[in-house]
Formats: structure tokens, C-alpha cells, sequence
């Protein structure tokens, strides 16, 4: 999507949450230079071994989160954020989304993929027993319904219709906005 949208050899990319950097890898093949951002110390030196067997040398990796990373470069092409976002309450996560769109460039391109919820707070017995019907019964093929139960209790998704404003407050544009099960959301956005 990324490439579809101008980006490309030259691009810097950033990767907010990038975990053993199953994003990061394949960008760094893809755009200039990769800024893989995690809080994690074990997550990014896996990341570091995997950039080093890759021969891949333009992949930087930060310790930090979506509120202490520091972009000391030039402005960046693209931010890429999947699943990671939701751990911040509403009121970080707006200072977030700011604090990110302050180190894109004007006309870069925000990529997000999260936990984000498109229904009304009405709908929302219907929609989490949808969700849980759906839940894998063995943790090793995928999430169960009570990691899907412990997700609504512990972590901060937010509602699609409180989000999105939050993204324009920041400064982006919602170029596509896509949603599966009512429960997970992924934006393209272009900063203004």
C-alpha cells in the first residue's frame, strides 16, 4: 500500500511498535531507510539479529513508544503501526497521533492497522459475542475468546467515531478506512 501511495527507494519509513519487525524486514527491502520503534529490548535485538542474517544495513532500531520516540532525522515519508496503538488510552493516543504527524513530512502517509471499534456502544453485546463465536478453541491456532475477553478488559480500543476525529485533530486525512468484524480497523491517512 505504501508503494501505491508514491513511496519508494528514497522514502523513510517508520515502524511505531515494530516488534520482531515483520513489517520492518520487508520495508527495508522495499524504501531507503527503516526506523523500527519498540519498547521492548528483547523484541528489537531479535529484530537487530534478523536485519544482520538479512544483510539489511538501512534498518535503525529505537527503544521508545509511541510517546517518548524522538525522530532525529528529516521528516518522515510514512508511519506503519499494527496493533499497538490500543494499548494507549484515548487521551495518549491523541497526543500520539500528534506527536507522529509533528515528524511526517506534509503529504506522508499514515498506516494503521488496530483493534478499533465501528459500532455503537448499543451494539456492543451483539458484536464482542460475534467476536468470541469466531475465537480459535486452541491457542495455537490463533486467539482465543479469552484473549479476546482479556483484550476488552485490559486494553484501550477505541471507538471508530471517537477515533477518526482524533486523527484529523492531529492533522491527517482519512484516505481509506477499512474494517473487519466491526472490531479491527485499517486506515490509510495522508498528513495535511
Amino acid at each position: 500500500v505504501l508503494a501505491d501511495r508514491g513511496l519508494g527507494k528514497e522514502s523513510s519509513v517508520v515502524d511505531l511498535g515494530a516488534g520482531t519487525g515483520q513489517f520492518a524486514l520487508r520495508a527495508a527491502r522495499e524504501f531507503g531507510r527503516v526506523i523500527a520503534v519498540d519498547v521492548s529490548p528483547a523484541m528489537l535485538e531479535v529484530l537487530r539479529d534478523r536485519a544482520r542474517q538479512g544483510g539489511l544495513d538501512n534498518l535503525d532500531c529505537v527503544q521508545a513508544g509511541f510517546l517518548s520516540y524522538e525522530h532525529a532525522r528529516p521528516p518522515a515519508d510514512a508511519v506503519y503501526s499494527r496493533n499497538a496503538l490500543h494499548q494507549l488510552p484515548d487521551f495518549w493516543k491523541a497526543l500520539a497521533l500528534t506527536r507522529i504527524a509533528a515528524f511526517m513530512r506534509a503529504g506522508g502517509v499514515l498506516r494503521l492497522h488496530d483493534l478499533i471499534y465501528d459500532f455503537q456502544p448499543s451494539q456492543a453485546d451483539a458484536v464482542f459475542t460475534r467476536w468470541f463465536d469466531h475465537a480459535a478453541a486452541d491457542p495455537a491456532r490463533g486467539y482465543t475468546r479469552e484473549d479476546f475477553v482479556e483484550h476488552i478488559r485490559t486494553e484501550h480500543s477505541t471507538f471508530r467515531w471517537l477515533f477518526e476525529p482524533m486523527l484529523s485533530a492531529a492533522g491527517f486525512e482519512i484516505a481509506t478506512a477499512d474494517f473487519d468484524g466491526s472490531v479491527y480497523g485499517t486506515y490509510t491517512c495522508i498528513k495535511a
